[in-house]
């Protein structure tokens, strides 16, 4: 993915009785090892209780009813773009691309690598809008990769000055499902503000 690289990724996401949630800690890229932050729990935390990266169980799992994605946009003051990552379950994800594009969908096989780049690359842009400082924001697209039961899917922005407010409107999934949930992570100068939306809202504002 040219010079965005990025180390294995590791989330955990769990939806309380007062939709209150938290997160643990993923790096976007070798730039950012060893200073996740602040309030993200650690991987060893991970561990305890066998819970996945979703902050469920692996038998819950196998059904995940509950039907959420995440995106996670950080602005990297060392290069000064905006960097994305969506985290989507990957059988939602295809469903969701074959139910929009009416085509065959695997995102496991090597083989259909660039017809599925096309794809999530149109969705992407479709499903998650930007704005920094009221201006829109365009997200070049980089890839995606499997990571375990889920699909991350890696986008940034061109250069830009540092932002006081960014916007982002999240609708990944709503065509698919209507008990969707987006998590909304929004990073700046290390300063996390996290939000969660339901299908059909998609809005989420944040002022640093």
């Amino acid at each position: 993915m040219g010079g965005f690289i990025f180390k294995p990724l590791l989330y955990c996401y769990i939806i309380l009785c007062h939709a209150e949630f938290i997160s643990a800690p993923h790096m976007l890229s070798e730039r950012h090892a060893g200073r996740p932050s602040a309030g993200y729990l650690s991987a060893a935390d991970l561990s305890m209780g066998c819970r996945n990266k979703f902050g469920m169980t692996e038998g819950v799992l196998k059904f995940h009813p509950i039907h959420v994605s995440t995106s996670n946009i950080e602005y990297n003051s060392k290069d000064n773009k905006l960097e994305v990552i969506c985290t989507i379950f990957t059988d939602d994800f295809e469903a969701a691309l074959a139910k929009q594009y009416h085509a065959k969908t695997d995102l496991n096989k090597a083989e259909m690598h660039a017809a599925m780049d096309a794809l999530i690359k149109e969705y992407i842009a479709a499903n998650l809008k930007i704005s920094a400082d009221n201006s829109p924001v365009k997200l070049n697209y980089l890839g995606f990769e499997i990571n375990r039961e889920a699909t991350d899917v890696y986008l940034e922005s061109d250069k830009m000055p540092l932002v006081k407010k960014v916007d982002a409107d999240a609708s990944l999934l709503y065509n698919l499902f209507e008990d969707q949930i987006n998590i909304v992570h929004i990073i700046v100068n290390g300063v996390r503000k996290s939000e969660k939306v339901n299908y059909p809202e998609k809005r989420v504002e944040q002022v640093f």
